[in-house]
């Protein structure tokens, strides 16, 4: 069965050369982060690209979605798209607020053929109905792109480790403001990641609002322990339920390196289809055959 993960992180030399400037590295933080925190140097773009390769390869994963994950670090996941085109799908943060947005959305889109634009609402304090909020969806609608959205519990985890402050109002990322500029832009594929992270029932009423709402089912969902008794096959449950099986999207948020793709998180999600009785062609779509509809492969 094939296999795509539609969550992953490209922690580029960029991104930590970023996080050093915030964190006053005064060494080369590409180097000096990844030795602070246990976590192999990234090295070069080109480098990194081929490691996640190398990575997919061990576990049997056809492509990814790898996210370049810090506003202006475009450039370091769309190396790896050009090197691996029908493998990595490049999206990438963005903040709609910044005052380069327009340009530099249209250069990621057009020249660098990345996919998809990632919003993190709560992180850059941008409310979707916002104008430079709906811009990104002209766009994205224009290139024929998607667009993520970040709801719900927001914690970015280097950040901590490093001492770093997360001033995130999390009252932006709300599902239903998701839904109230998806309906409007209905041939985007807009992805609202982690079944919400804690915004569960607003997010299953805004794919129910939207059908080109999809949900990503990455990472450990431990925004679970603030909703009492709910279990991740009651989440998966639900999904199902309400979305179907053809706007769920695997995935993990993987990240760092030598940690690499976490299969555990795999076999979690694999288990839960177990238990749920989830049958094989469903089961191929949400593991790979959504993400293929989505994301057709680039040939070079």
């Amino acid at each position: 069965m094939t296999i795509a993960d539609a969550h992953c992180h490209f922690f580029s030399a960029g991104l930590l050369r970023a996080l050093g400037r915030e964190a006053g590295v005064g060494d080369d933080a590409a180097i000096a982060l990844p030795a602070k925190l246990g976590w192999d140097a990234p090295g070069s773009d080109e480098a990194l690209g081929d490691r996640w390769i190398a990575e997919l390869d061990r576990h049997g994963v056809s492509r990814a979605m790898l996210i370049a994950s810090v506003p202006g670090d475009e450039a370091s996941v769309a190396t790896a798209v050009r090197a691996h085109p029908t493998r990595i799908v490049g999206a990438f943060m963005f903040n709609p607020a910044a005052p380069d947005a327009e340009m530099r959305l249209e250069r990621a889109f057009g020249d660098l053929g990345l996919s998809t634009v990632c919003l993190f609402p709560a992180m850059h304090h941008v409310s979707l109905a916002d104008p430079p909020a709906a811009r990104v969806f002209e766009l994205a609608a224009r290139h024929r792109r998607a667009v993520f959205v970040h709801c719900g519990v927001l914690s970015v985890g280097v950040r901590g480790k490093l001492g770093l402050p997360s001033r995130f109002d999390l009252r932006f990322g709300d599902p239903l403001a998701v839904a109230a500029i998806a309906v409007r832009h209905p041939d985007v594929p807009v992805i609202i990641p982690h079944f919400g992270a804690g915004r569960l029932t607003e997010a299953l009423m805004a794919a129910a609002a939207a059908p080109n709402i999809l949900l990503d089912t990455s990472s450990s969902n431990s925004w679970i322990r603030f909703h009492p008794h709910l279990t991740l096959r009651d989440v998966w449950a639900r999904a199902l339920d309400v979305a179907g099986p053809t706007r769920l999207l695997f995935g993990t948020d993987s990240s760092f390196f030598p940690r690499g793709w976490q299969r555990a998180l795999y076999d979690v999600q694999c288990a839960v289809l177990d238990e749920l009785g989830v049958g094989a062609d469903h089961r191929a779509l949400i593991l790979g055959g959504n993400f293929a509809r989505i994301f057709p492969e680039r040939r070079p």
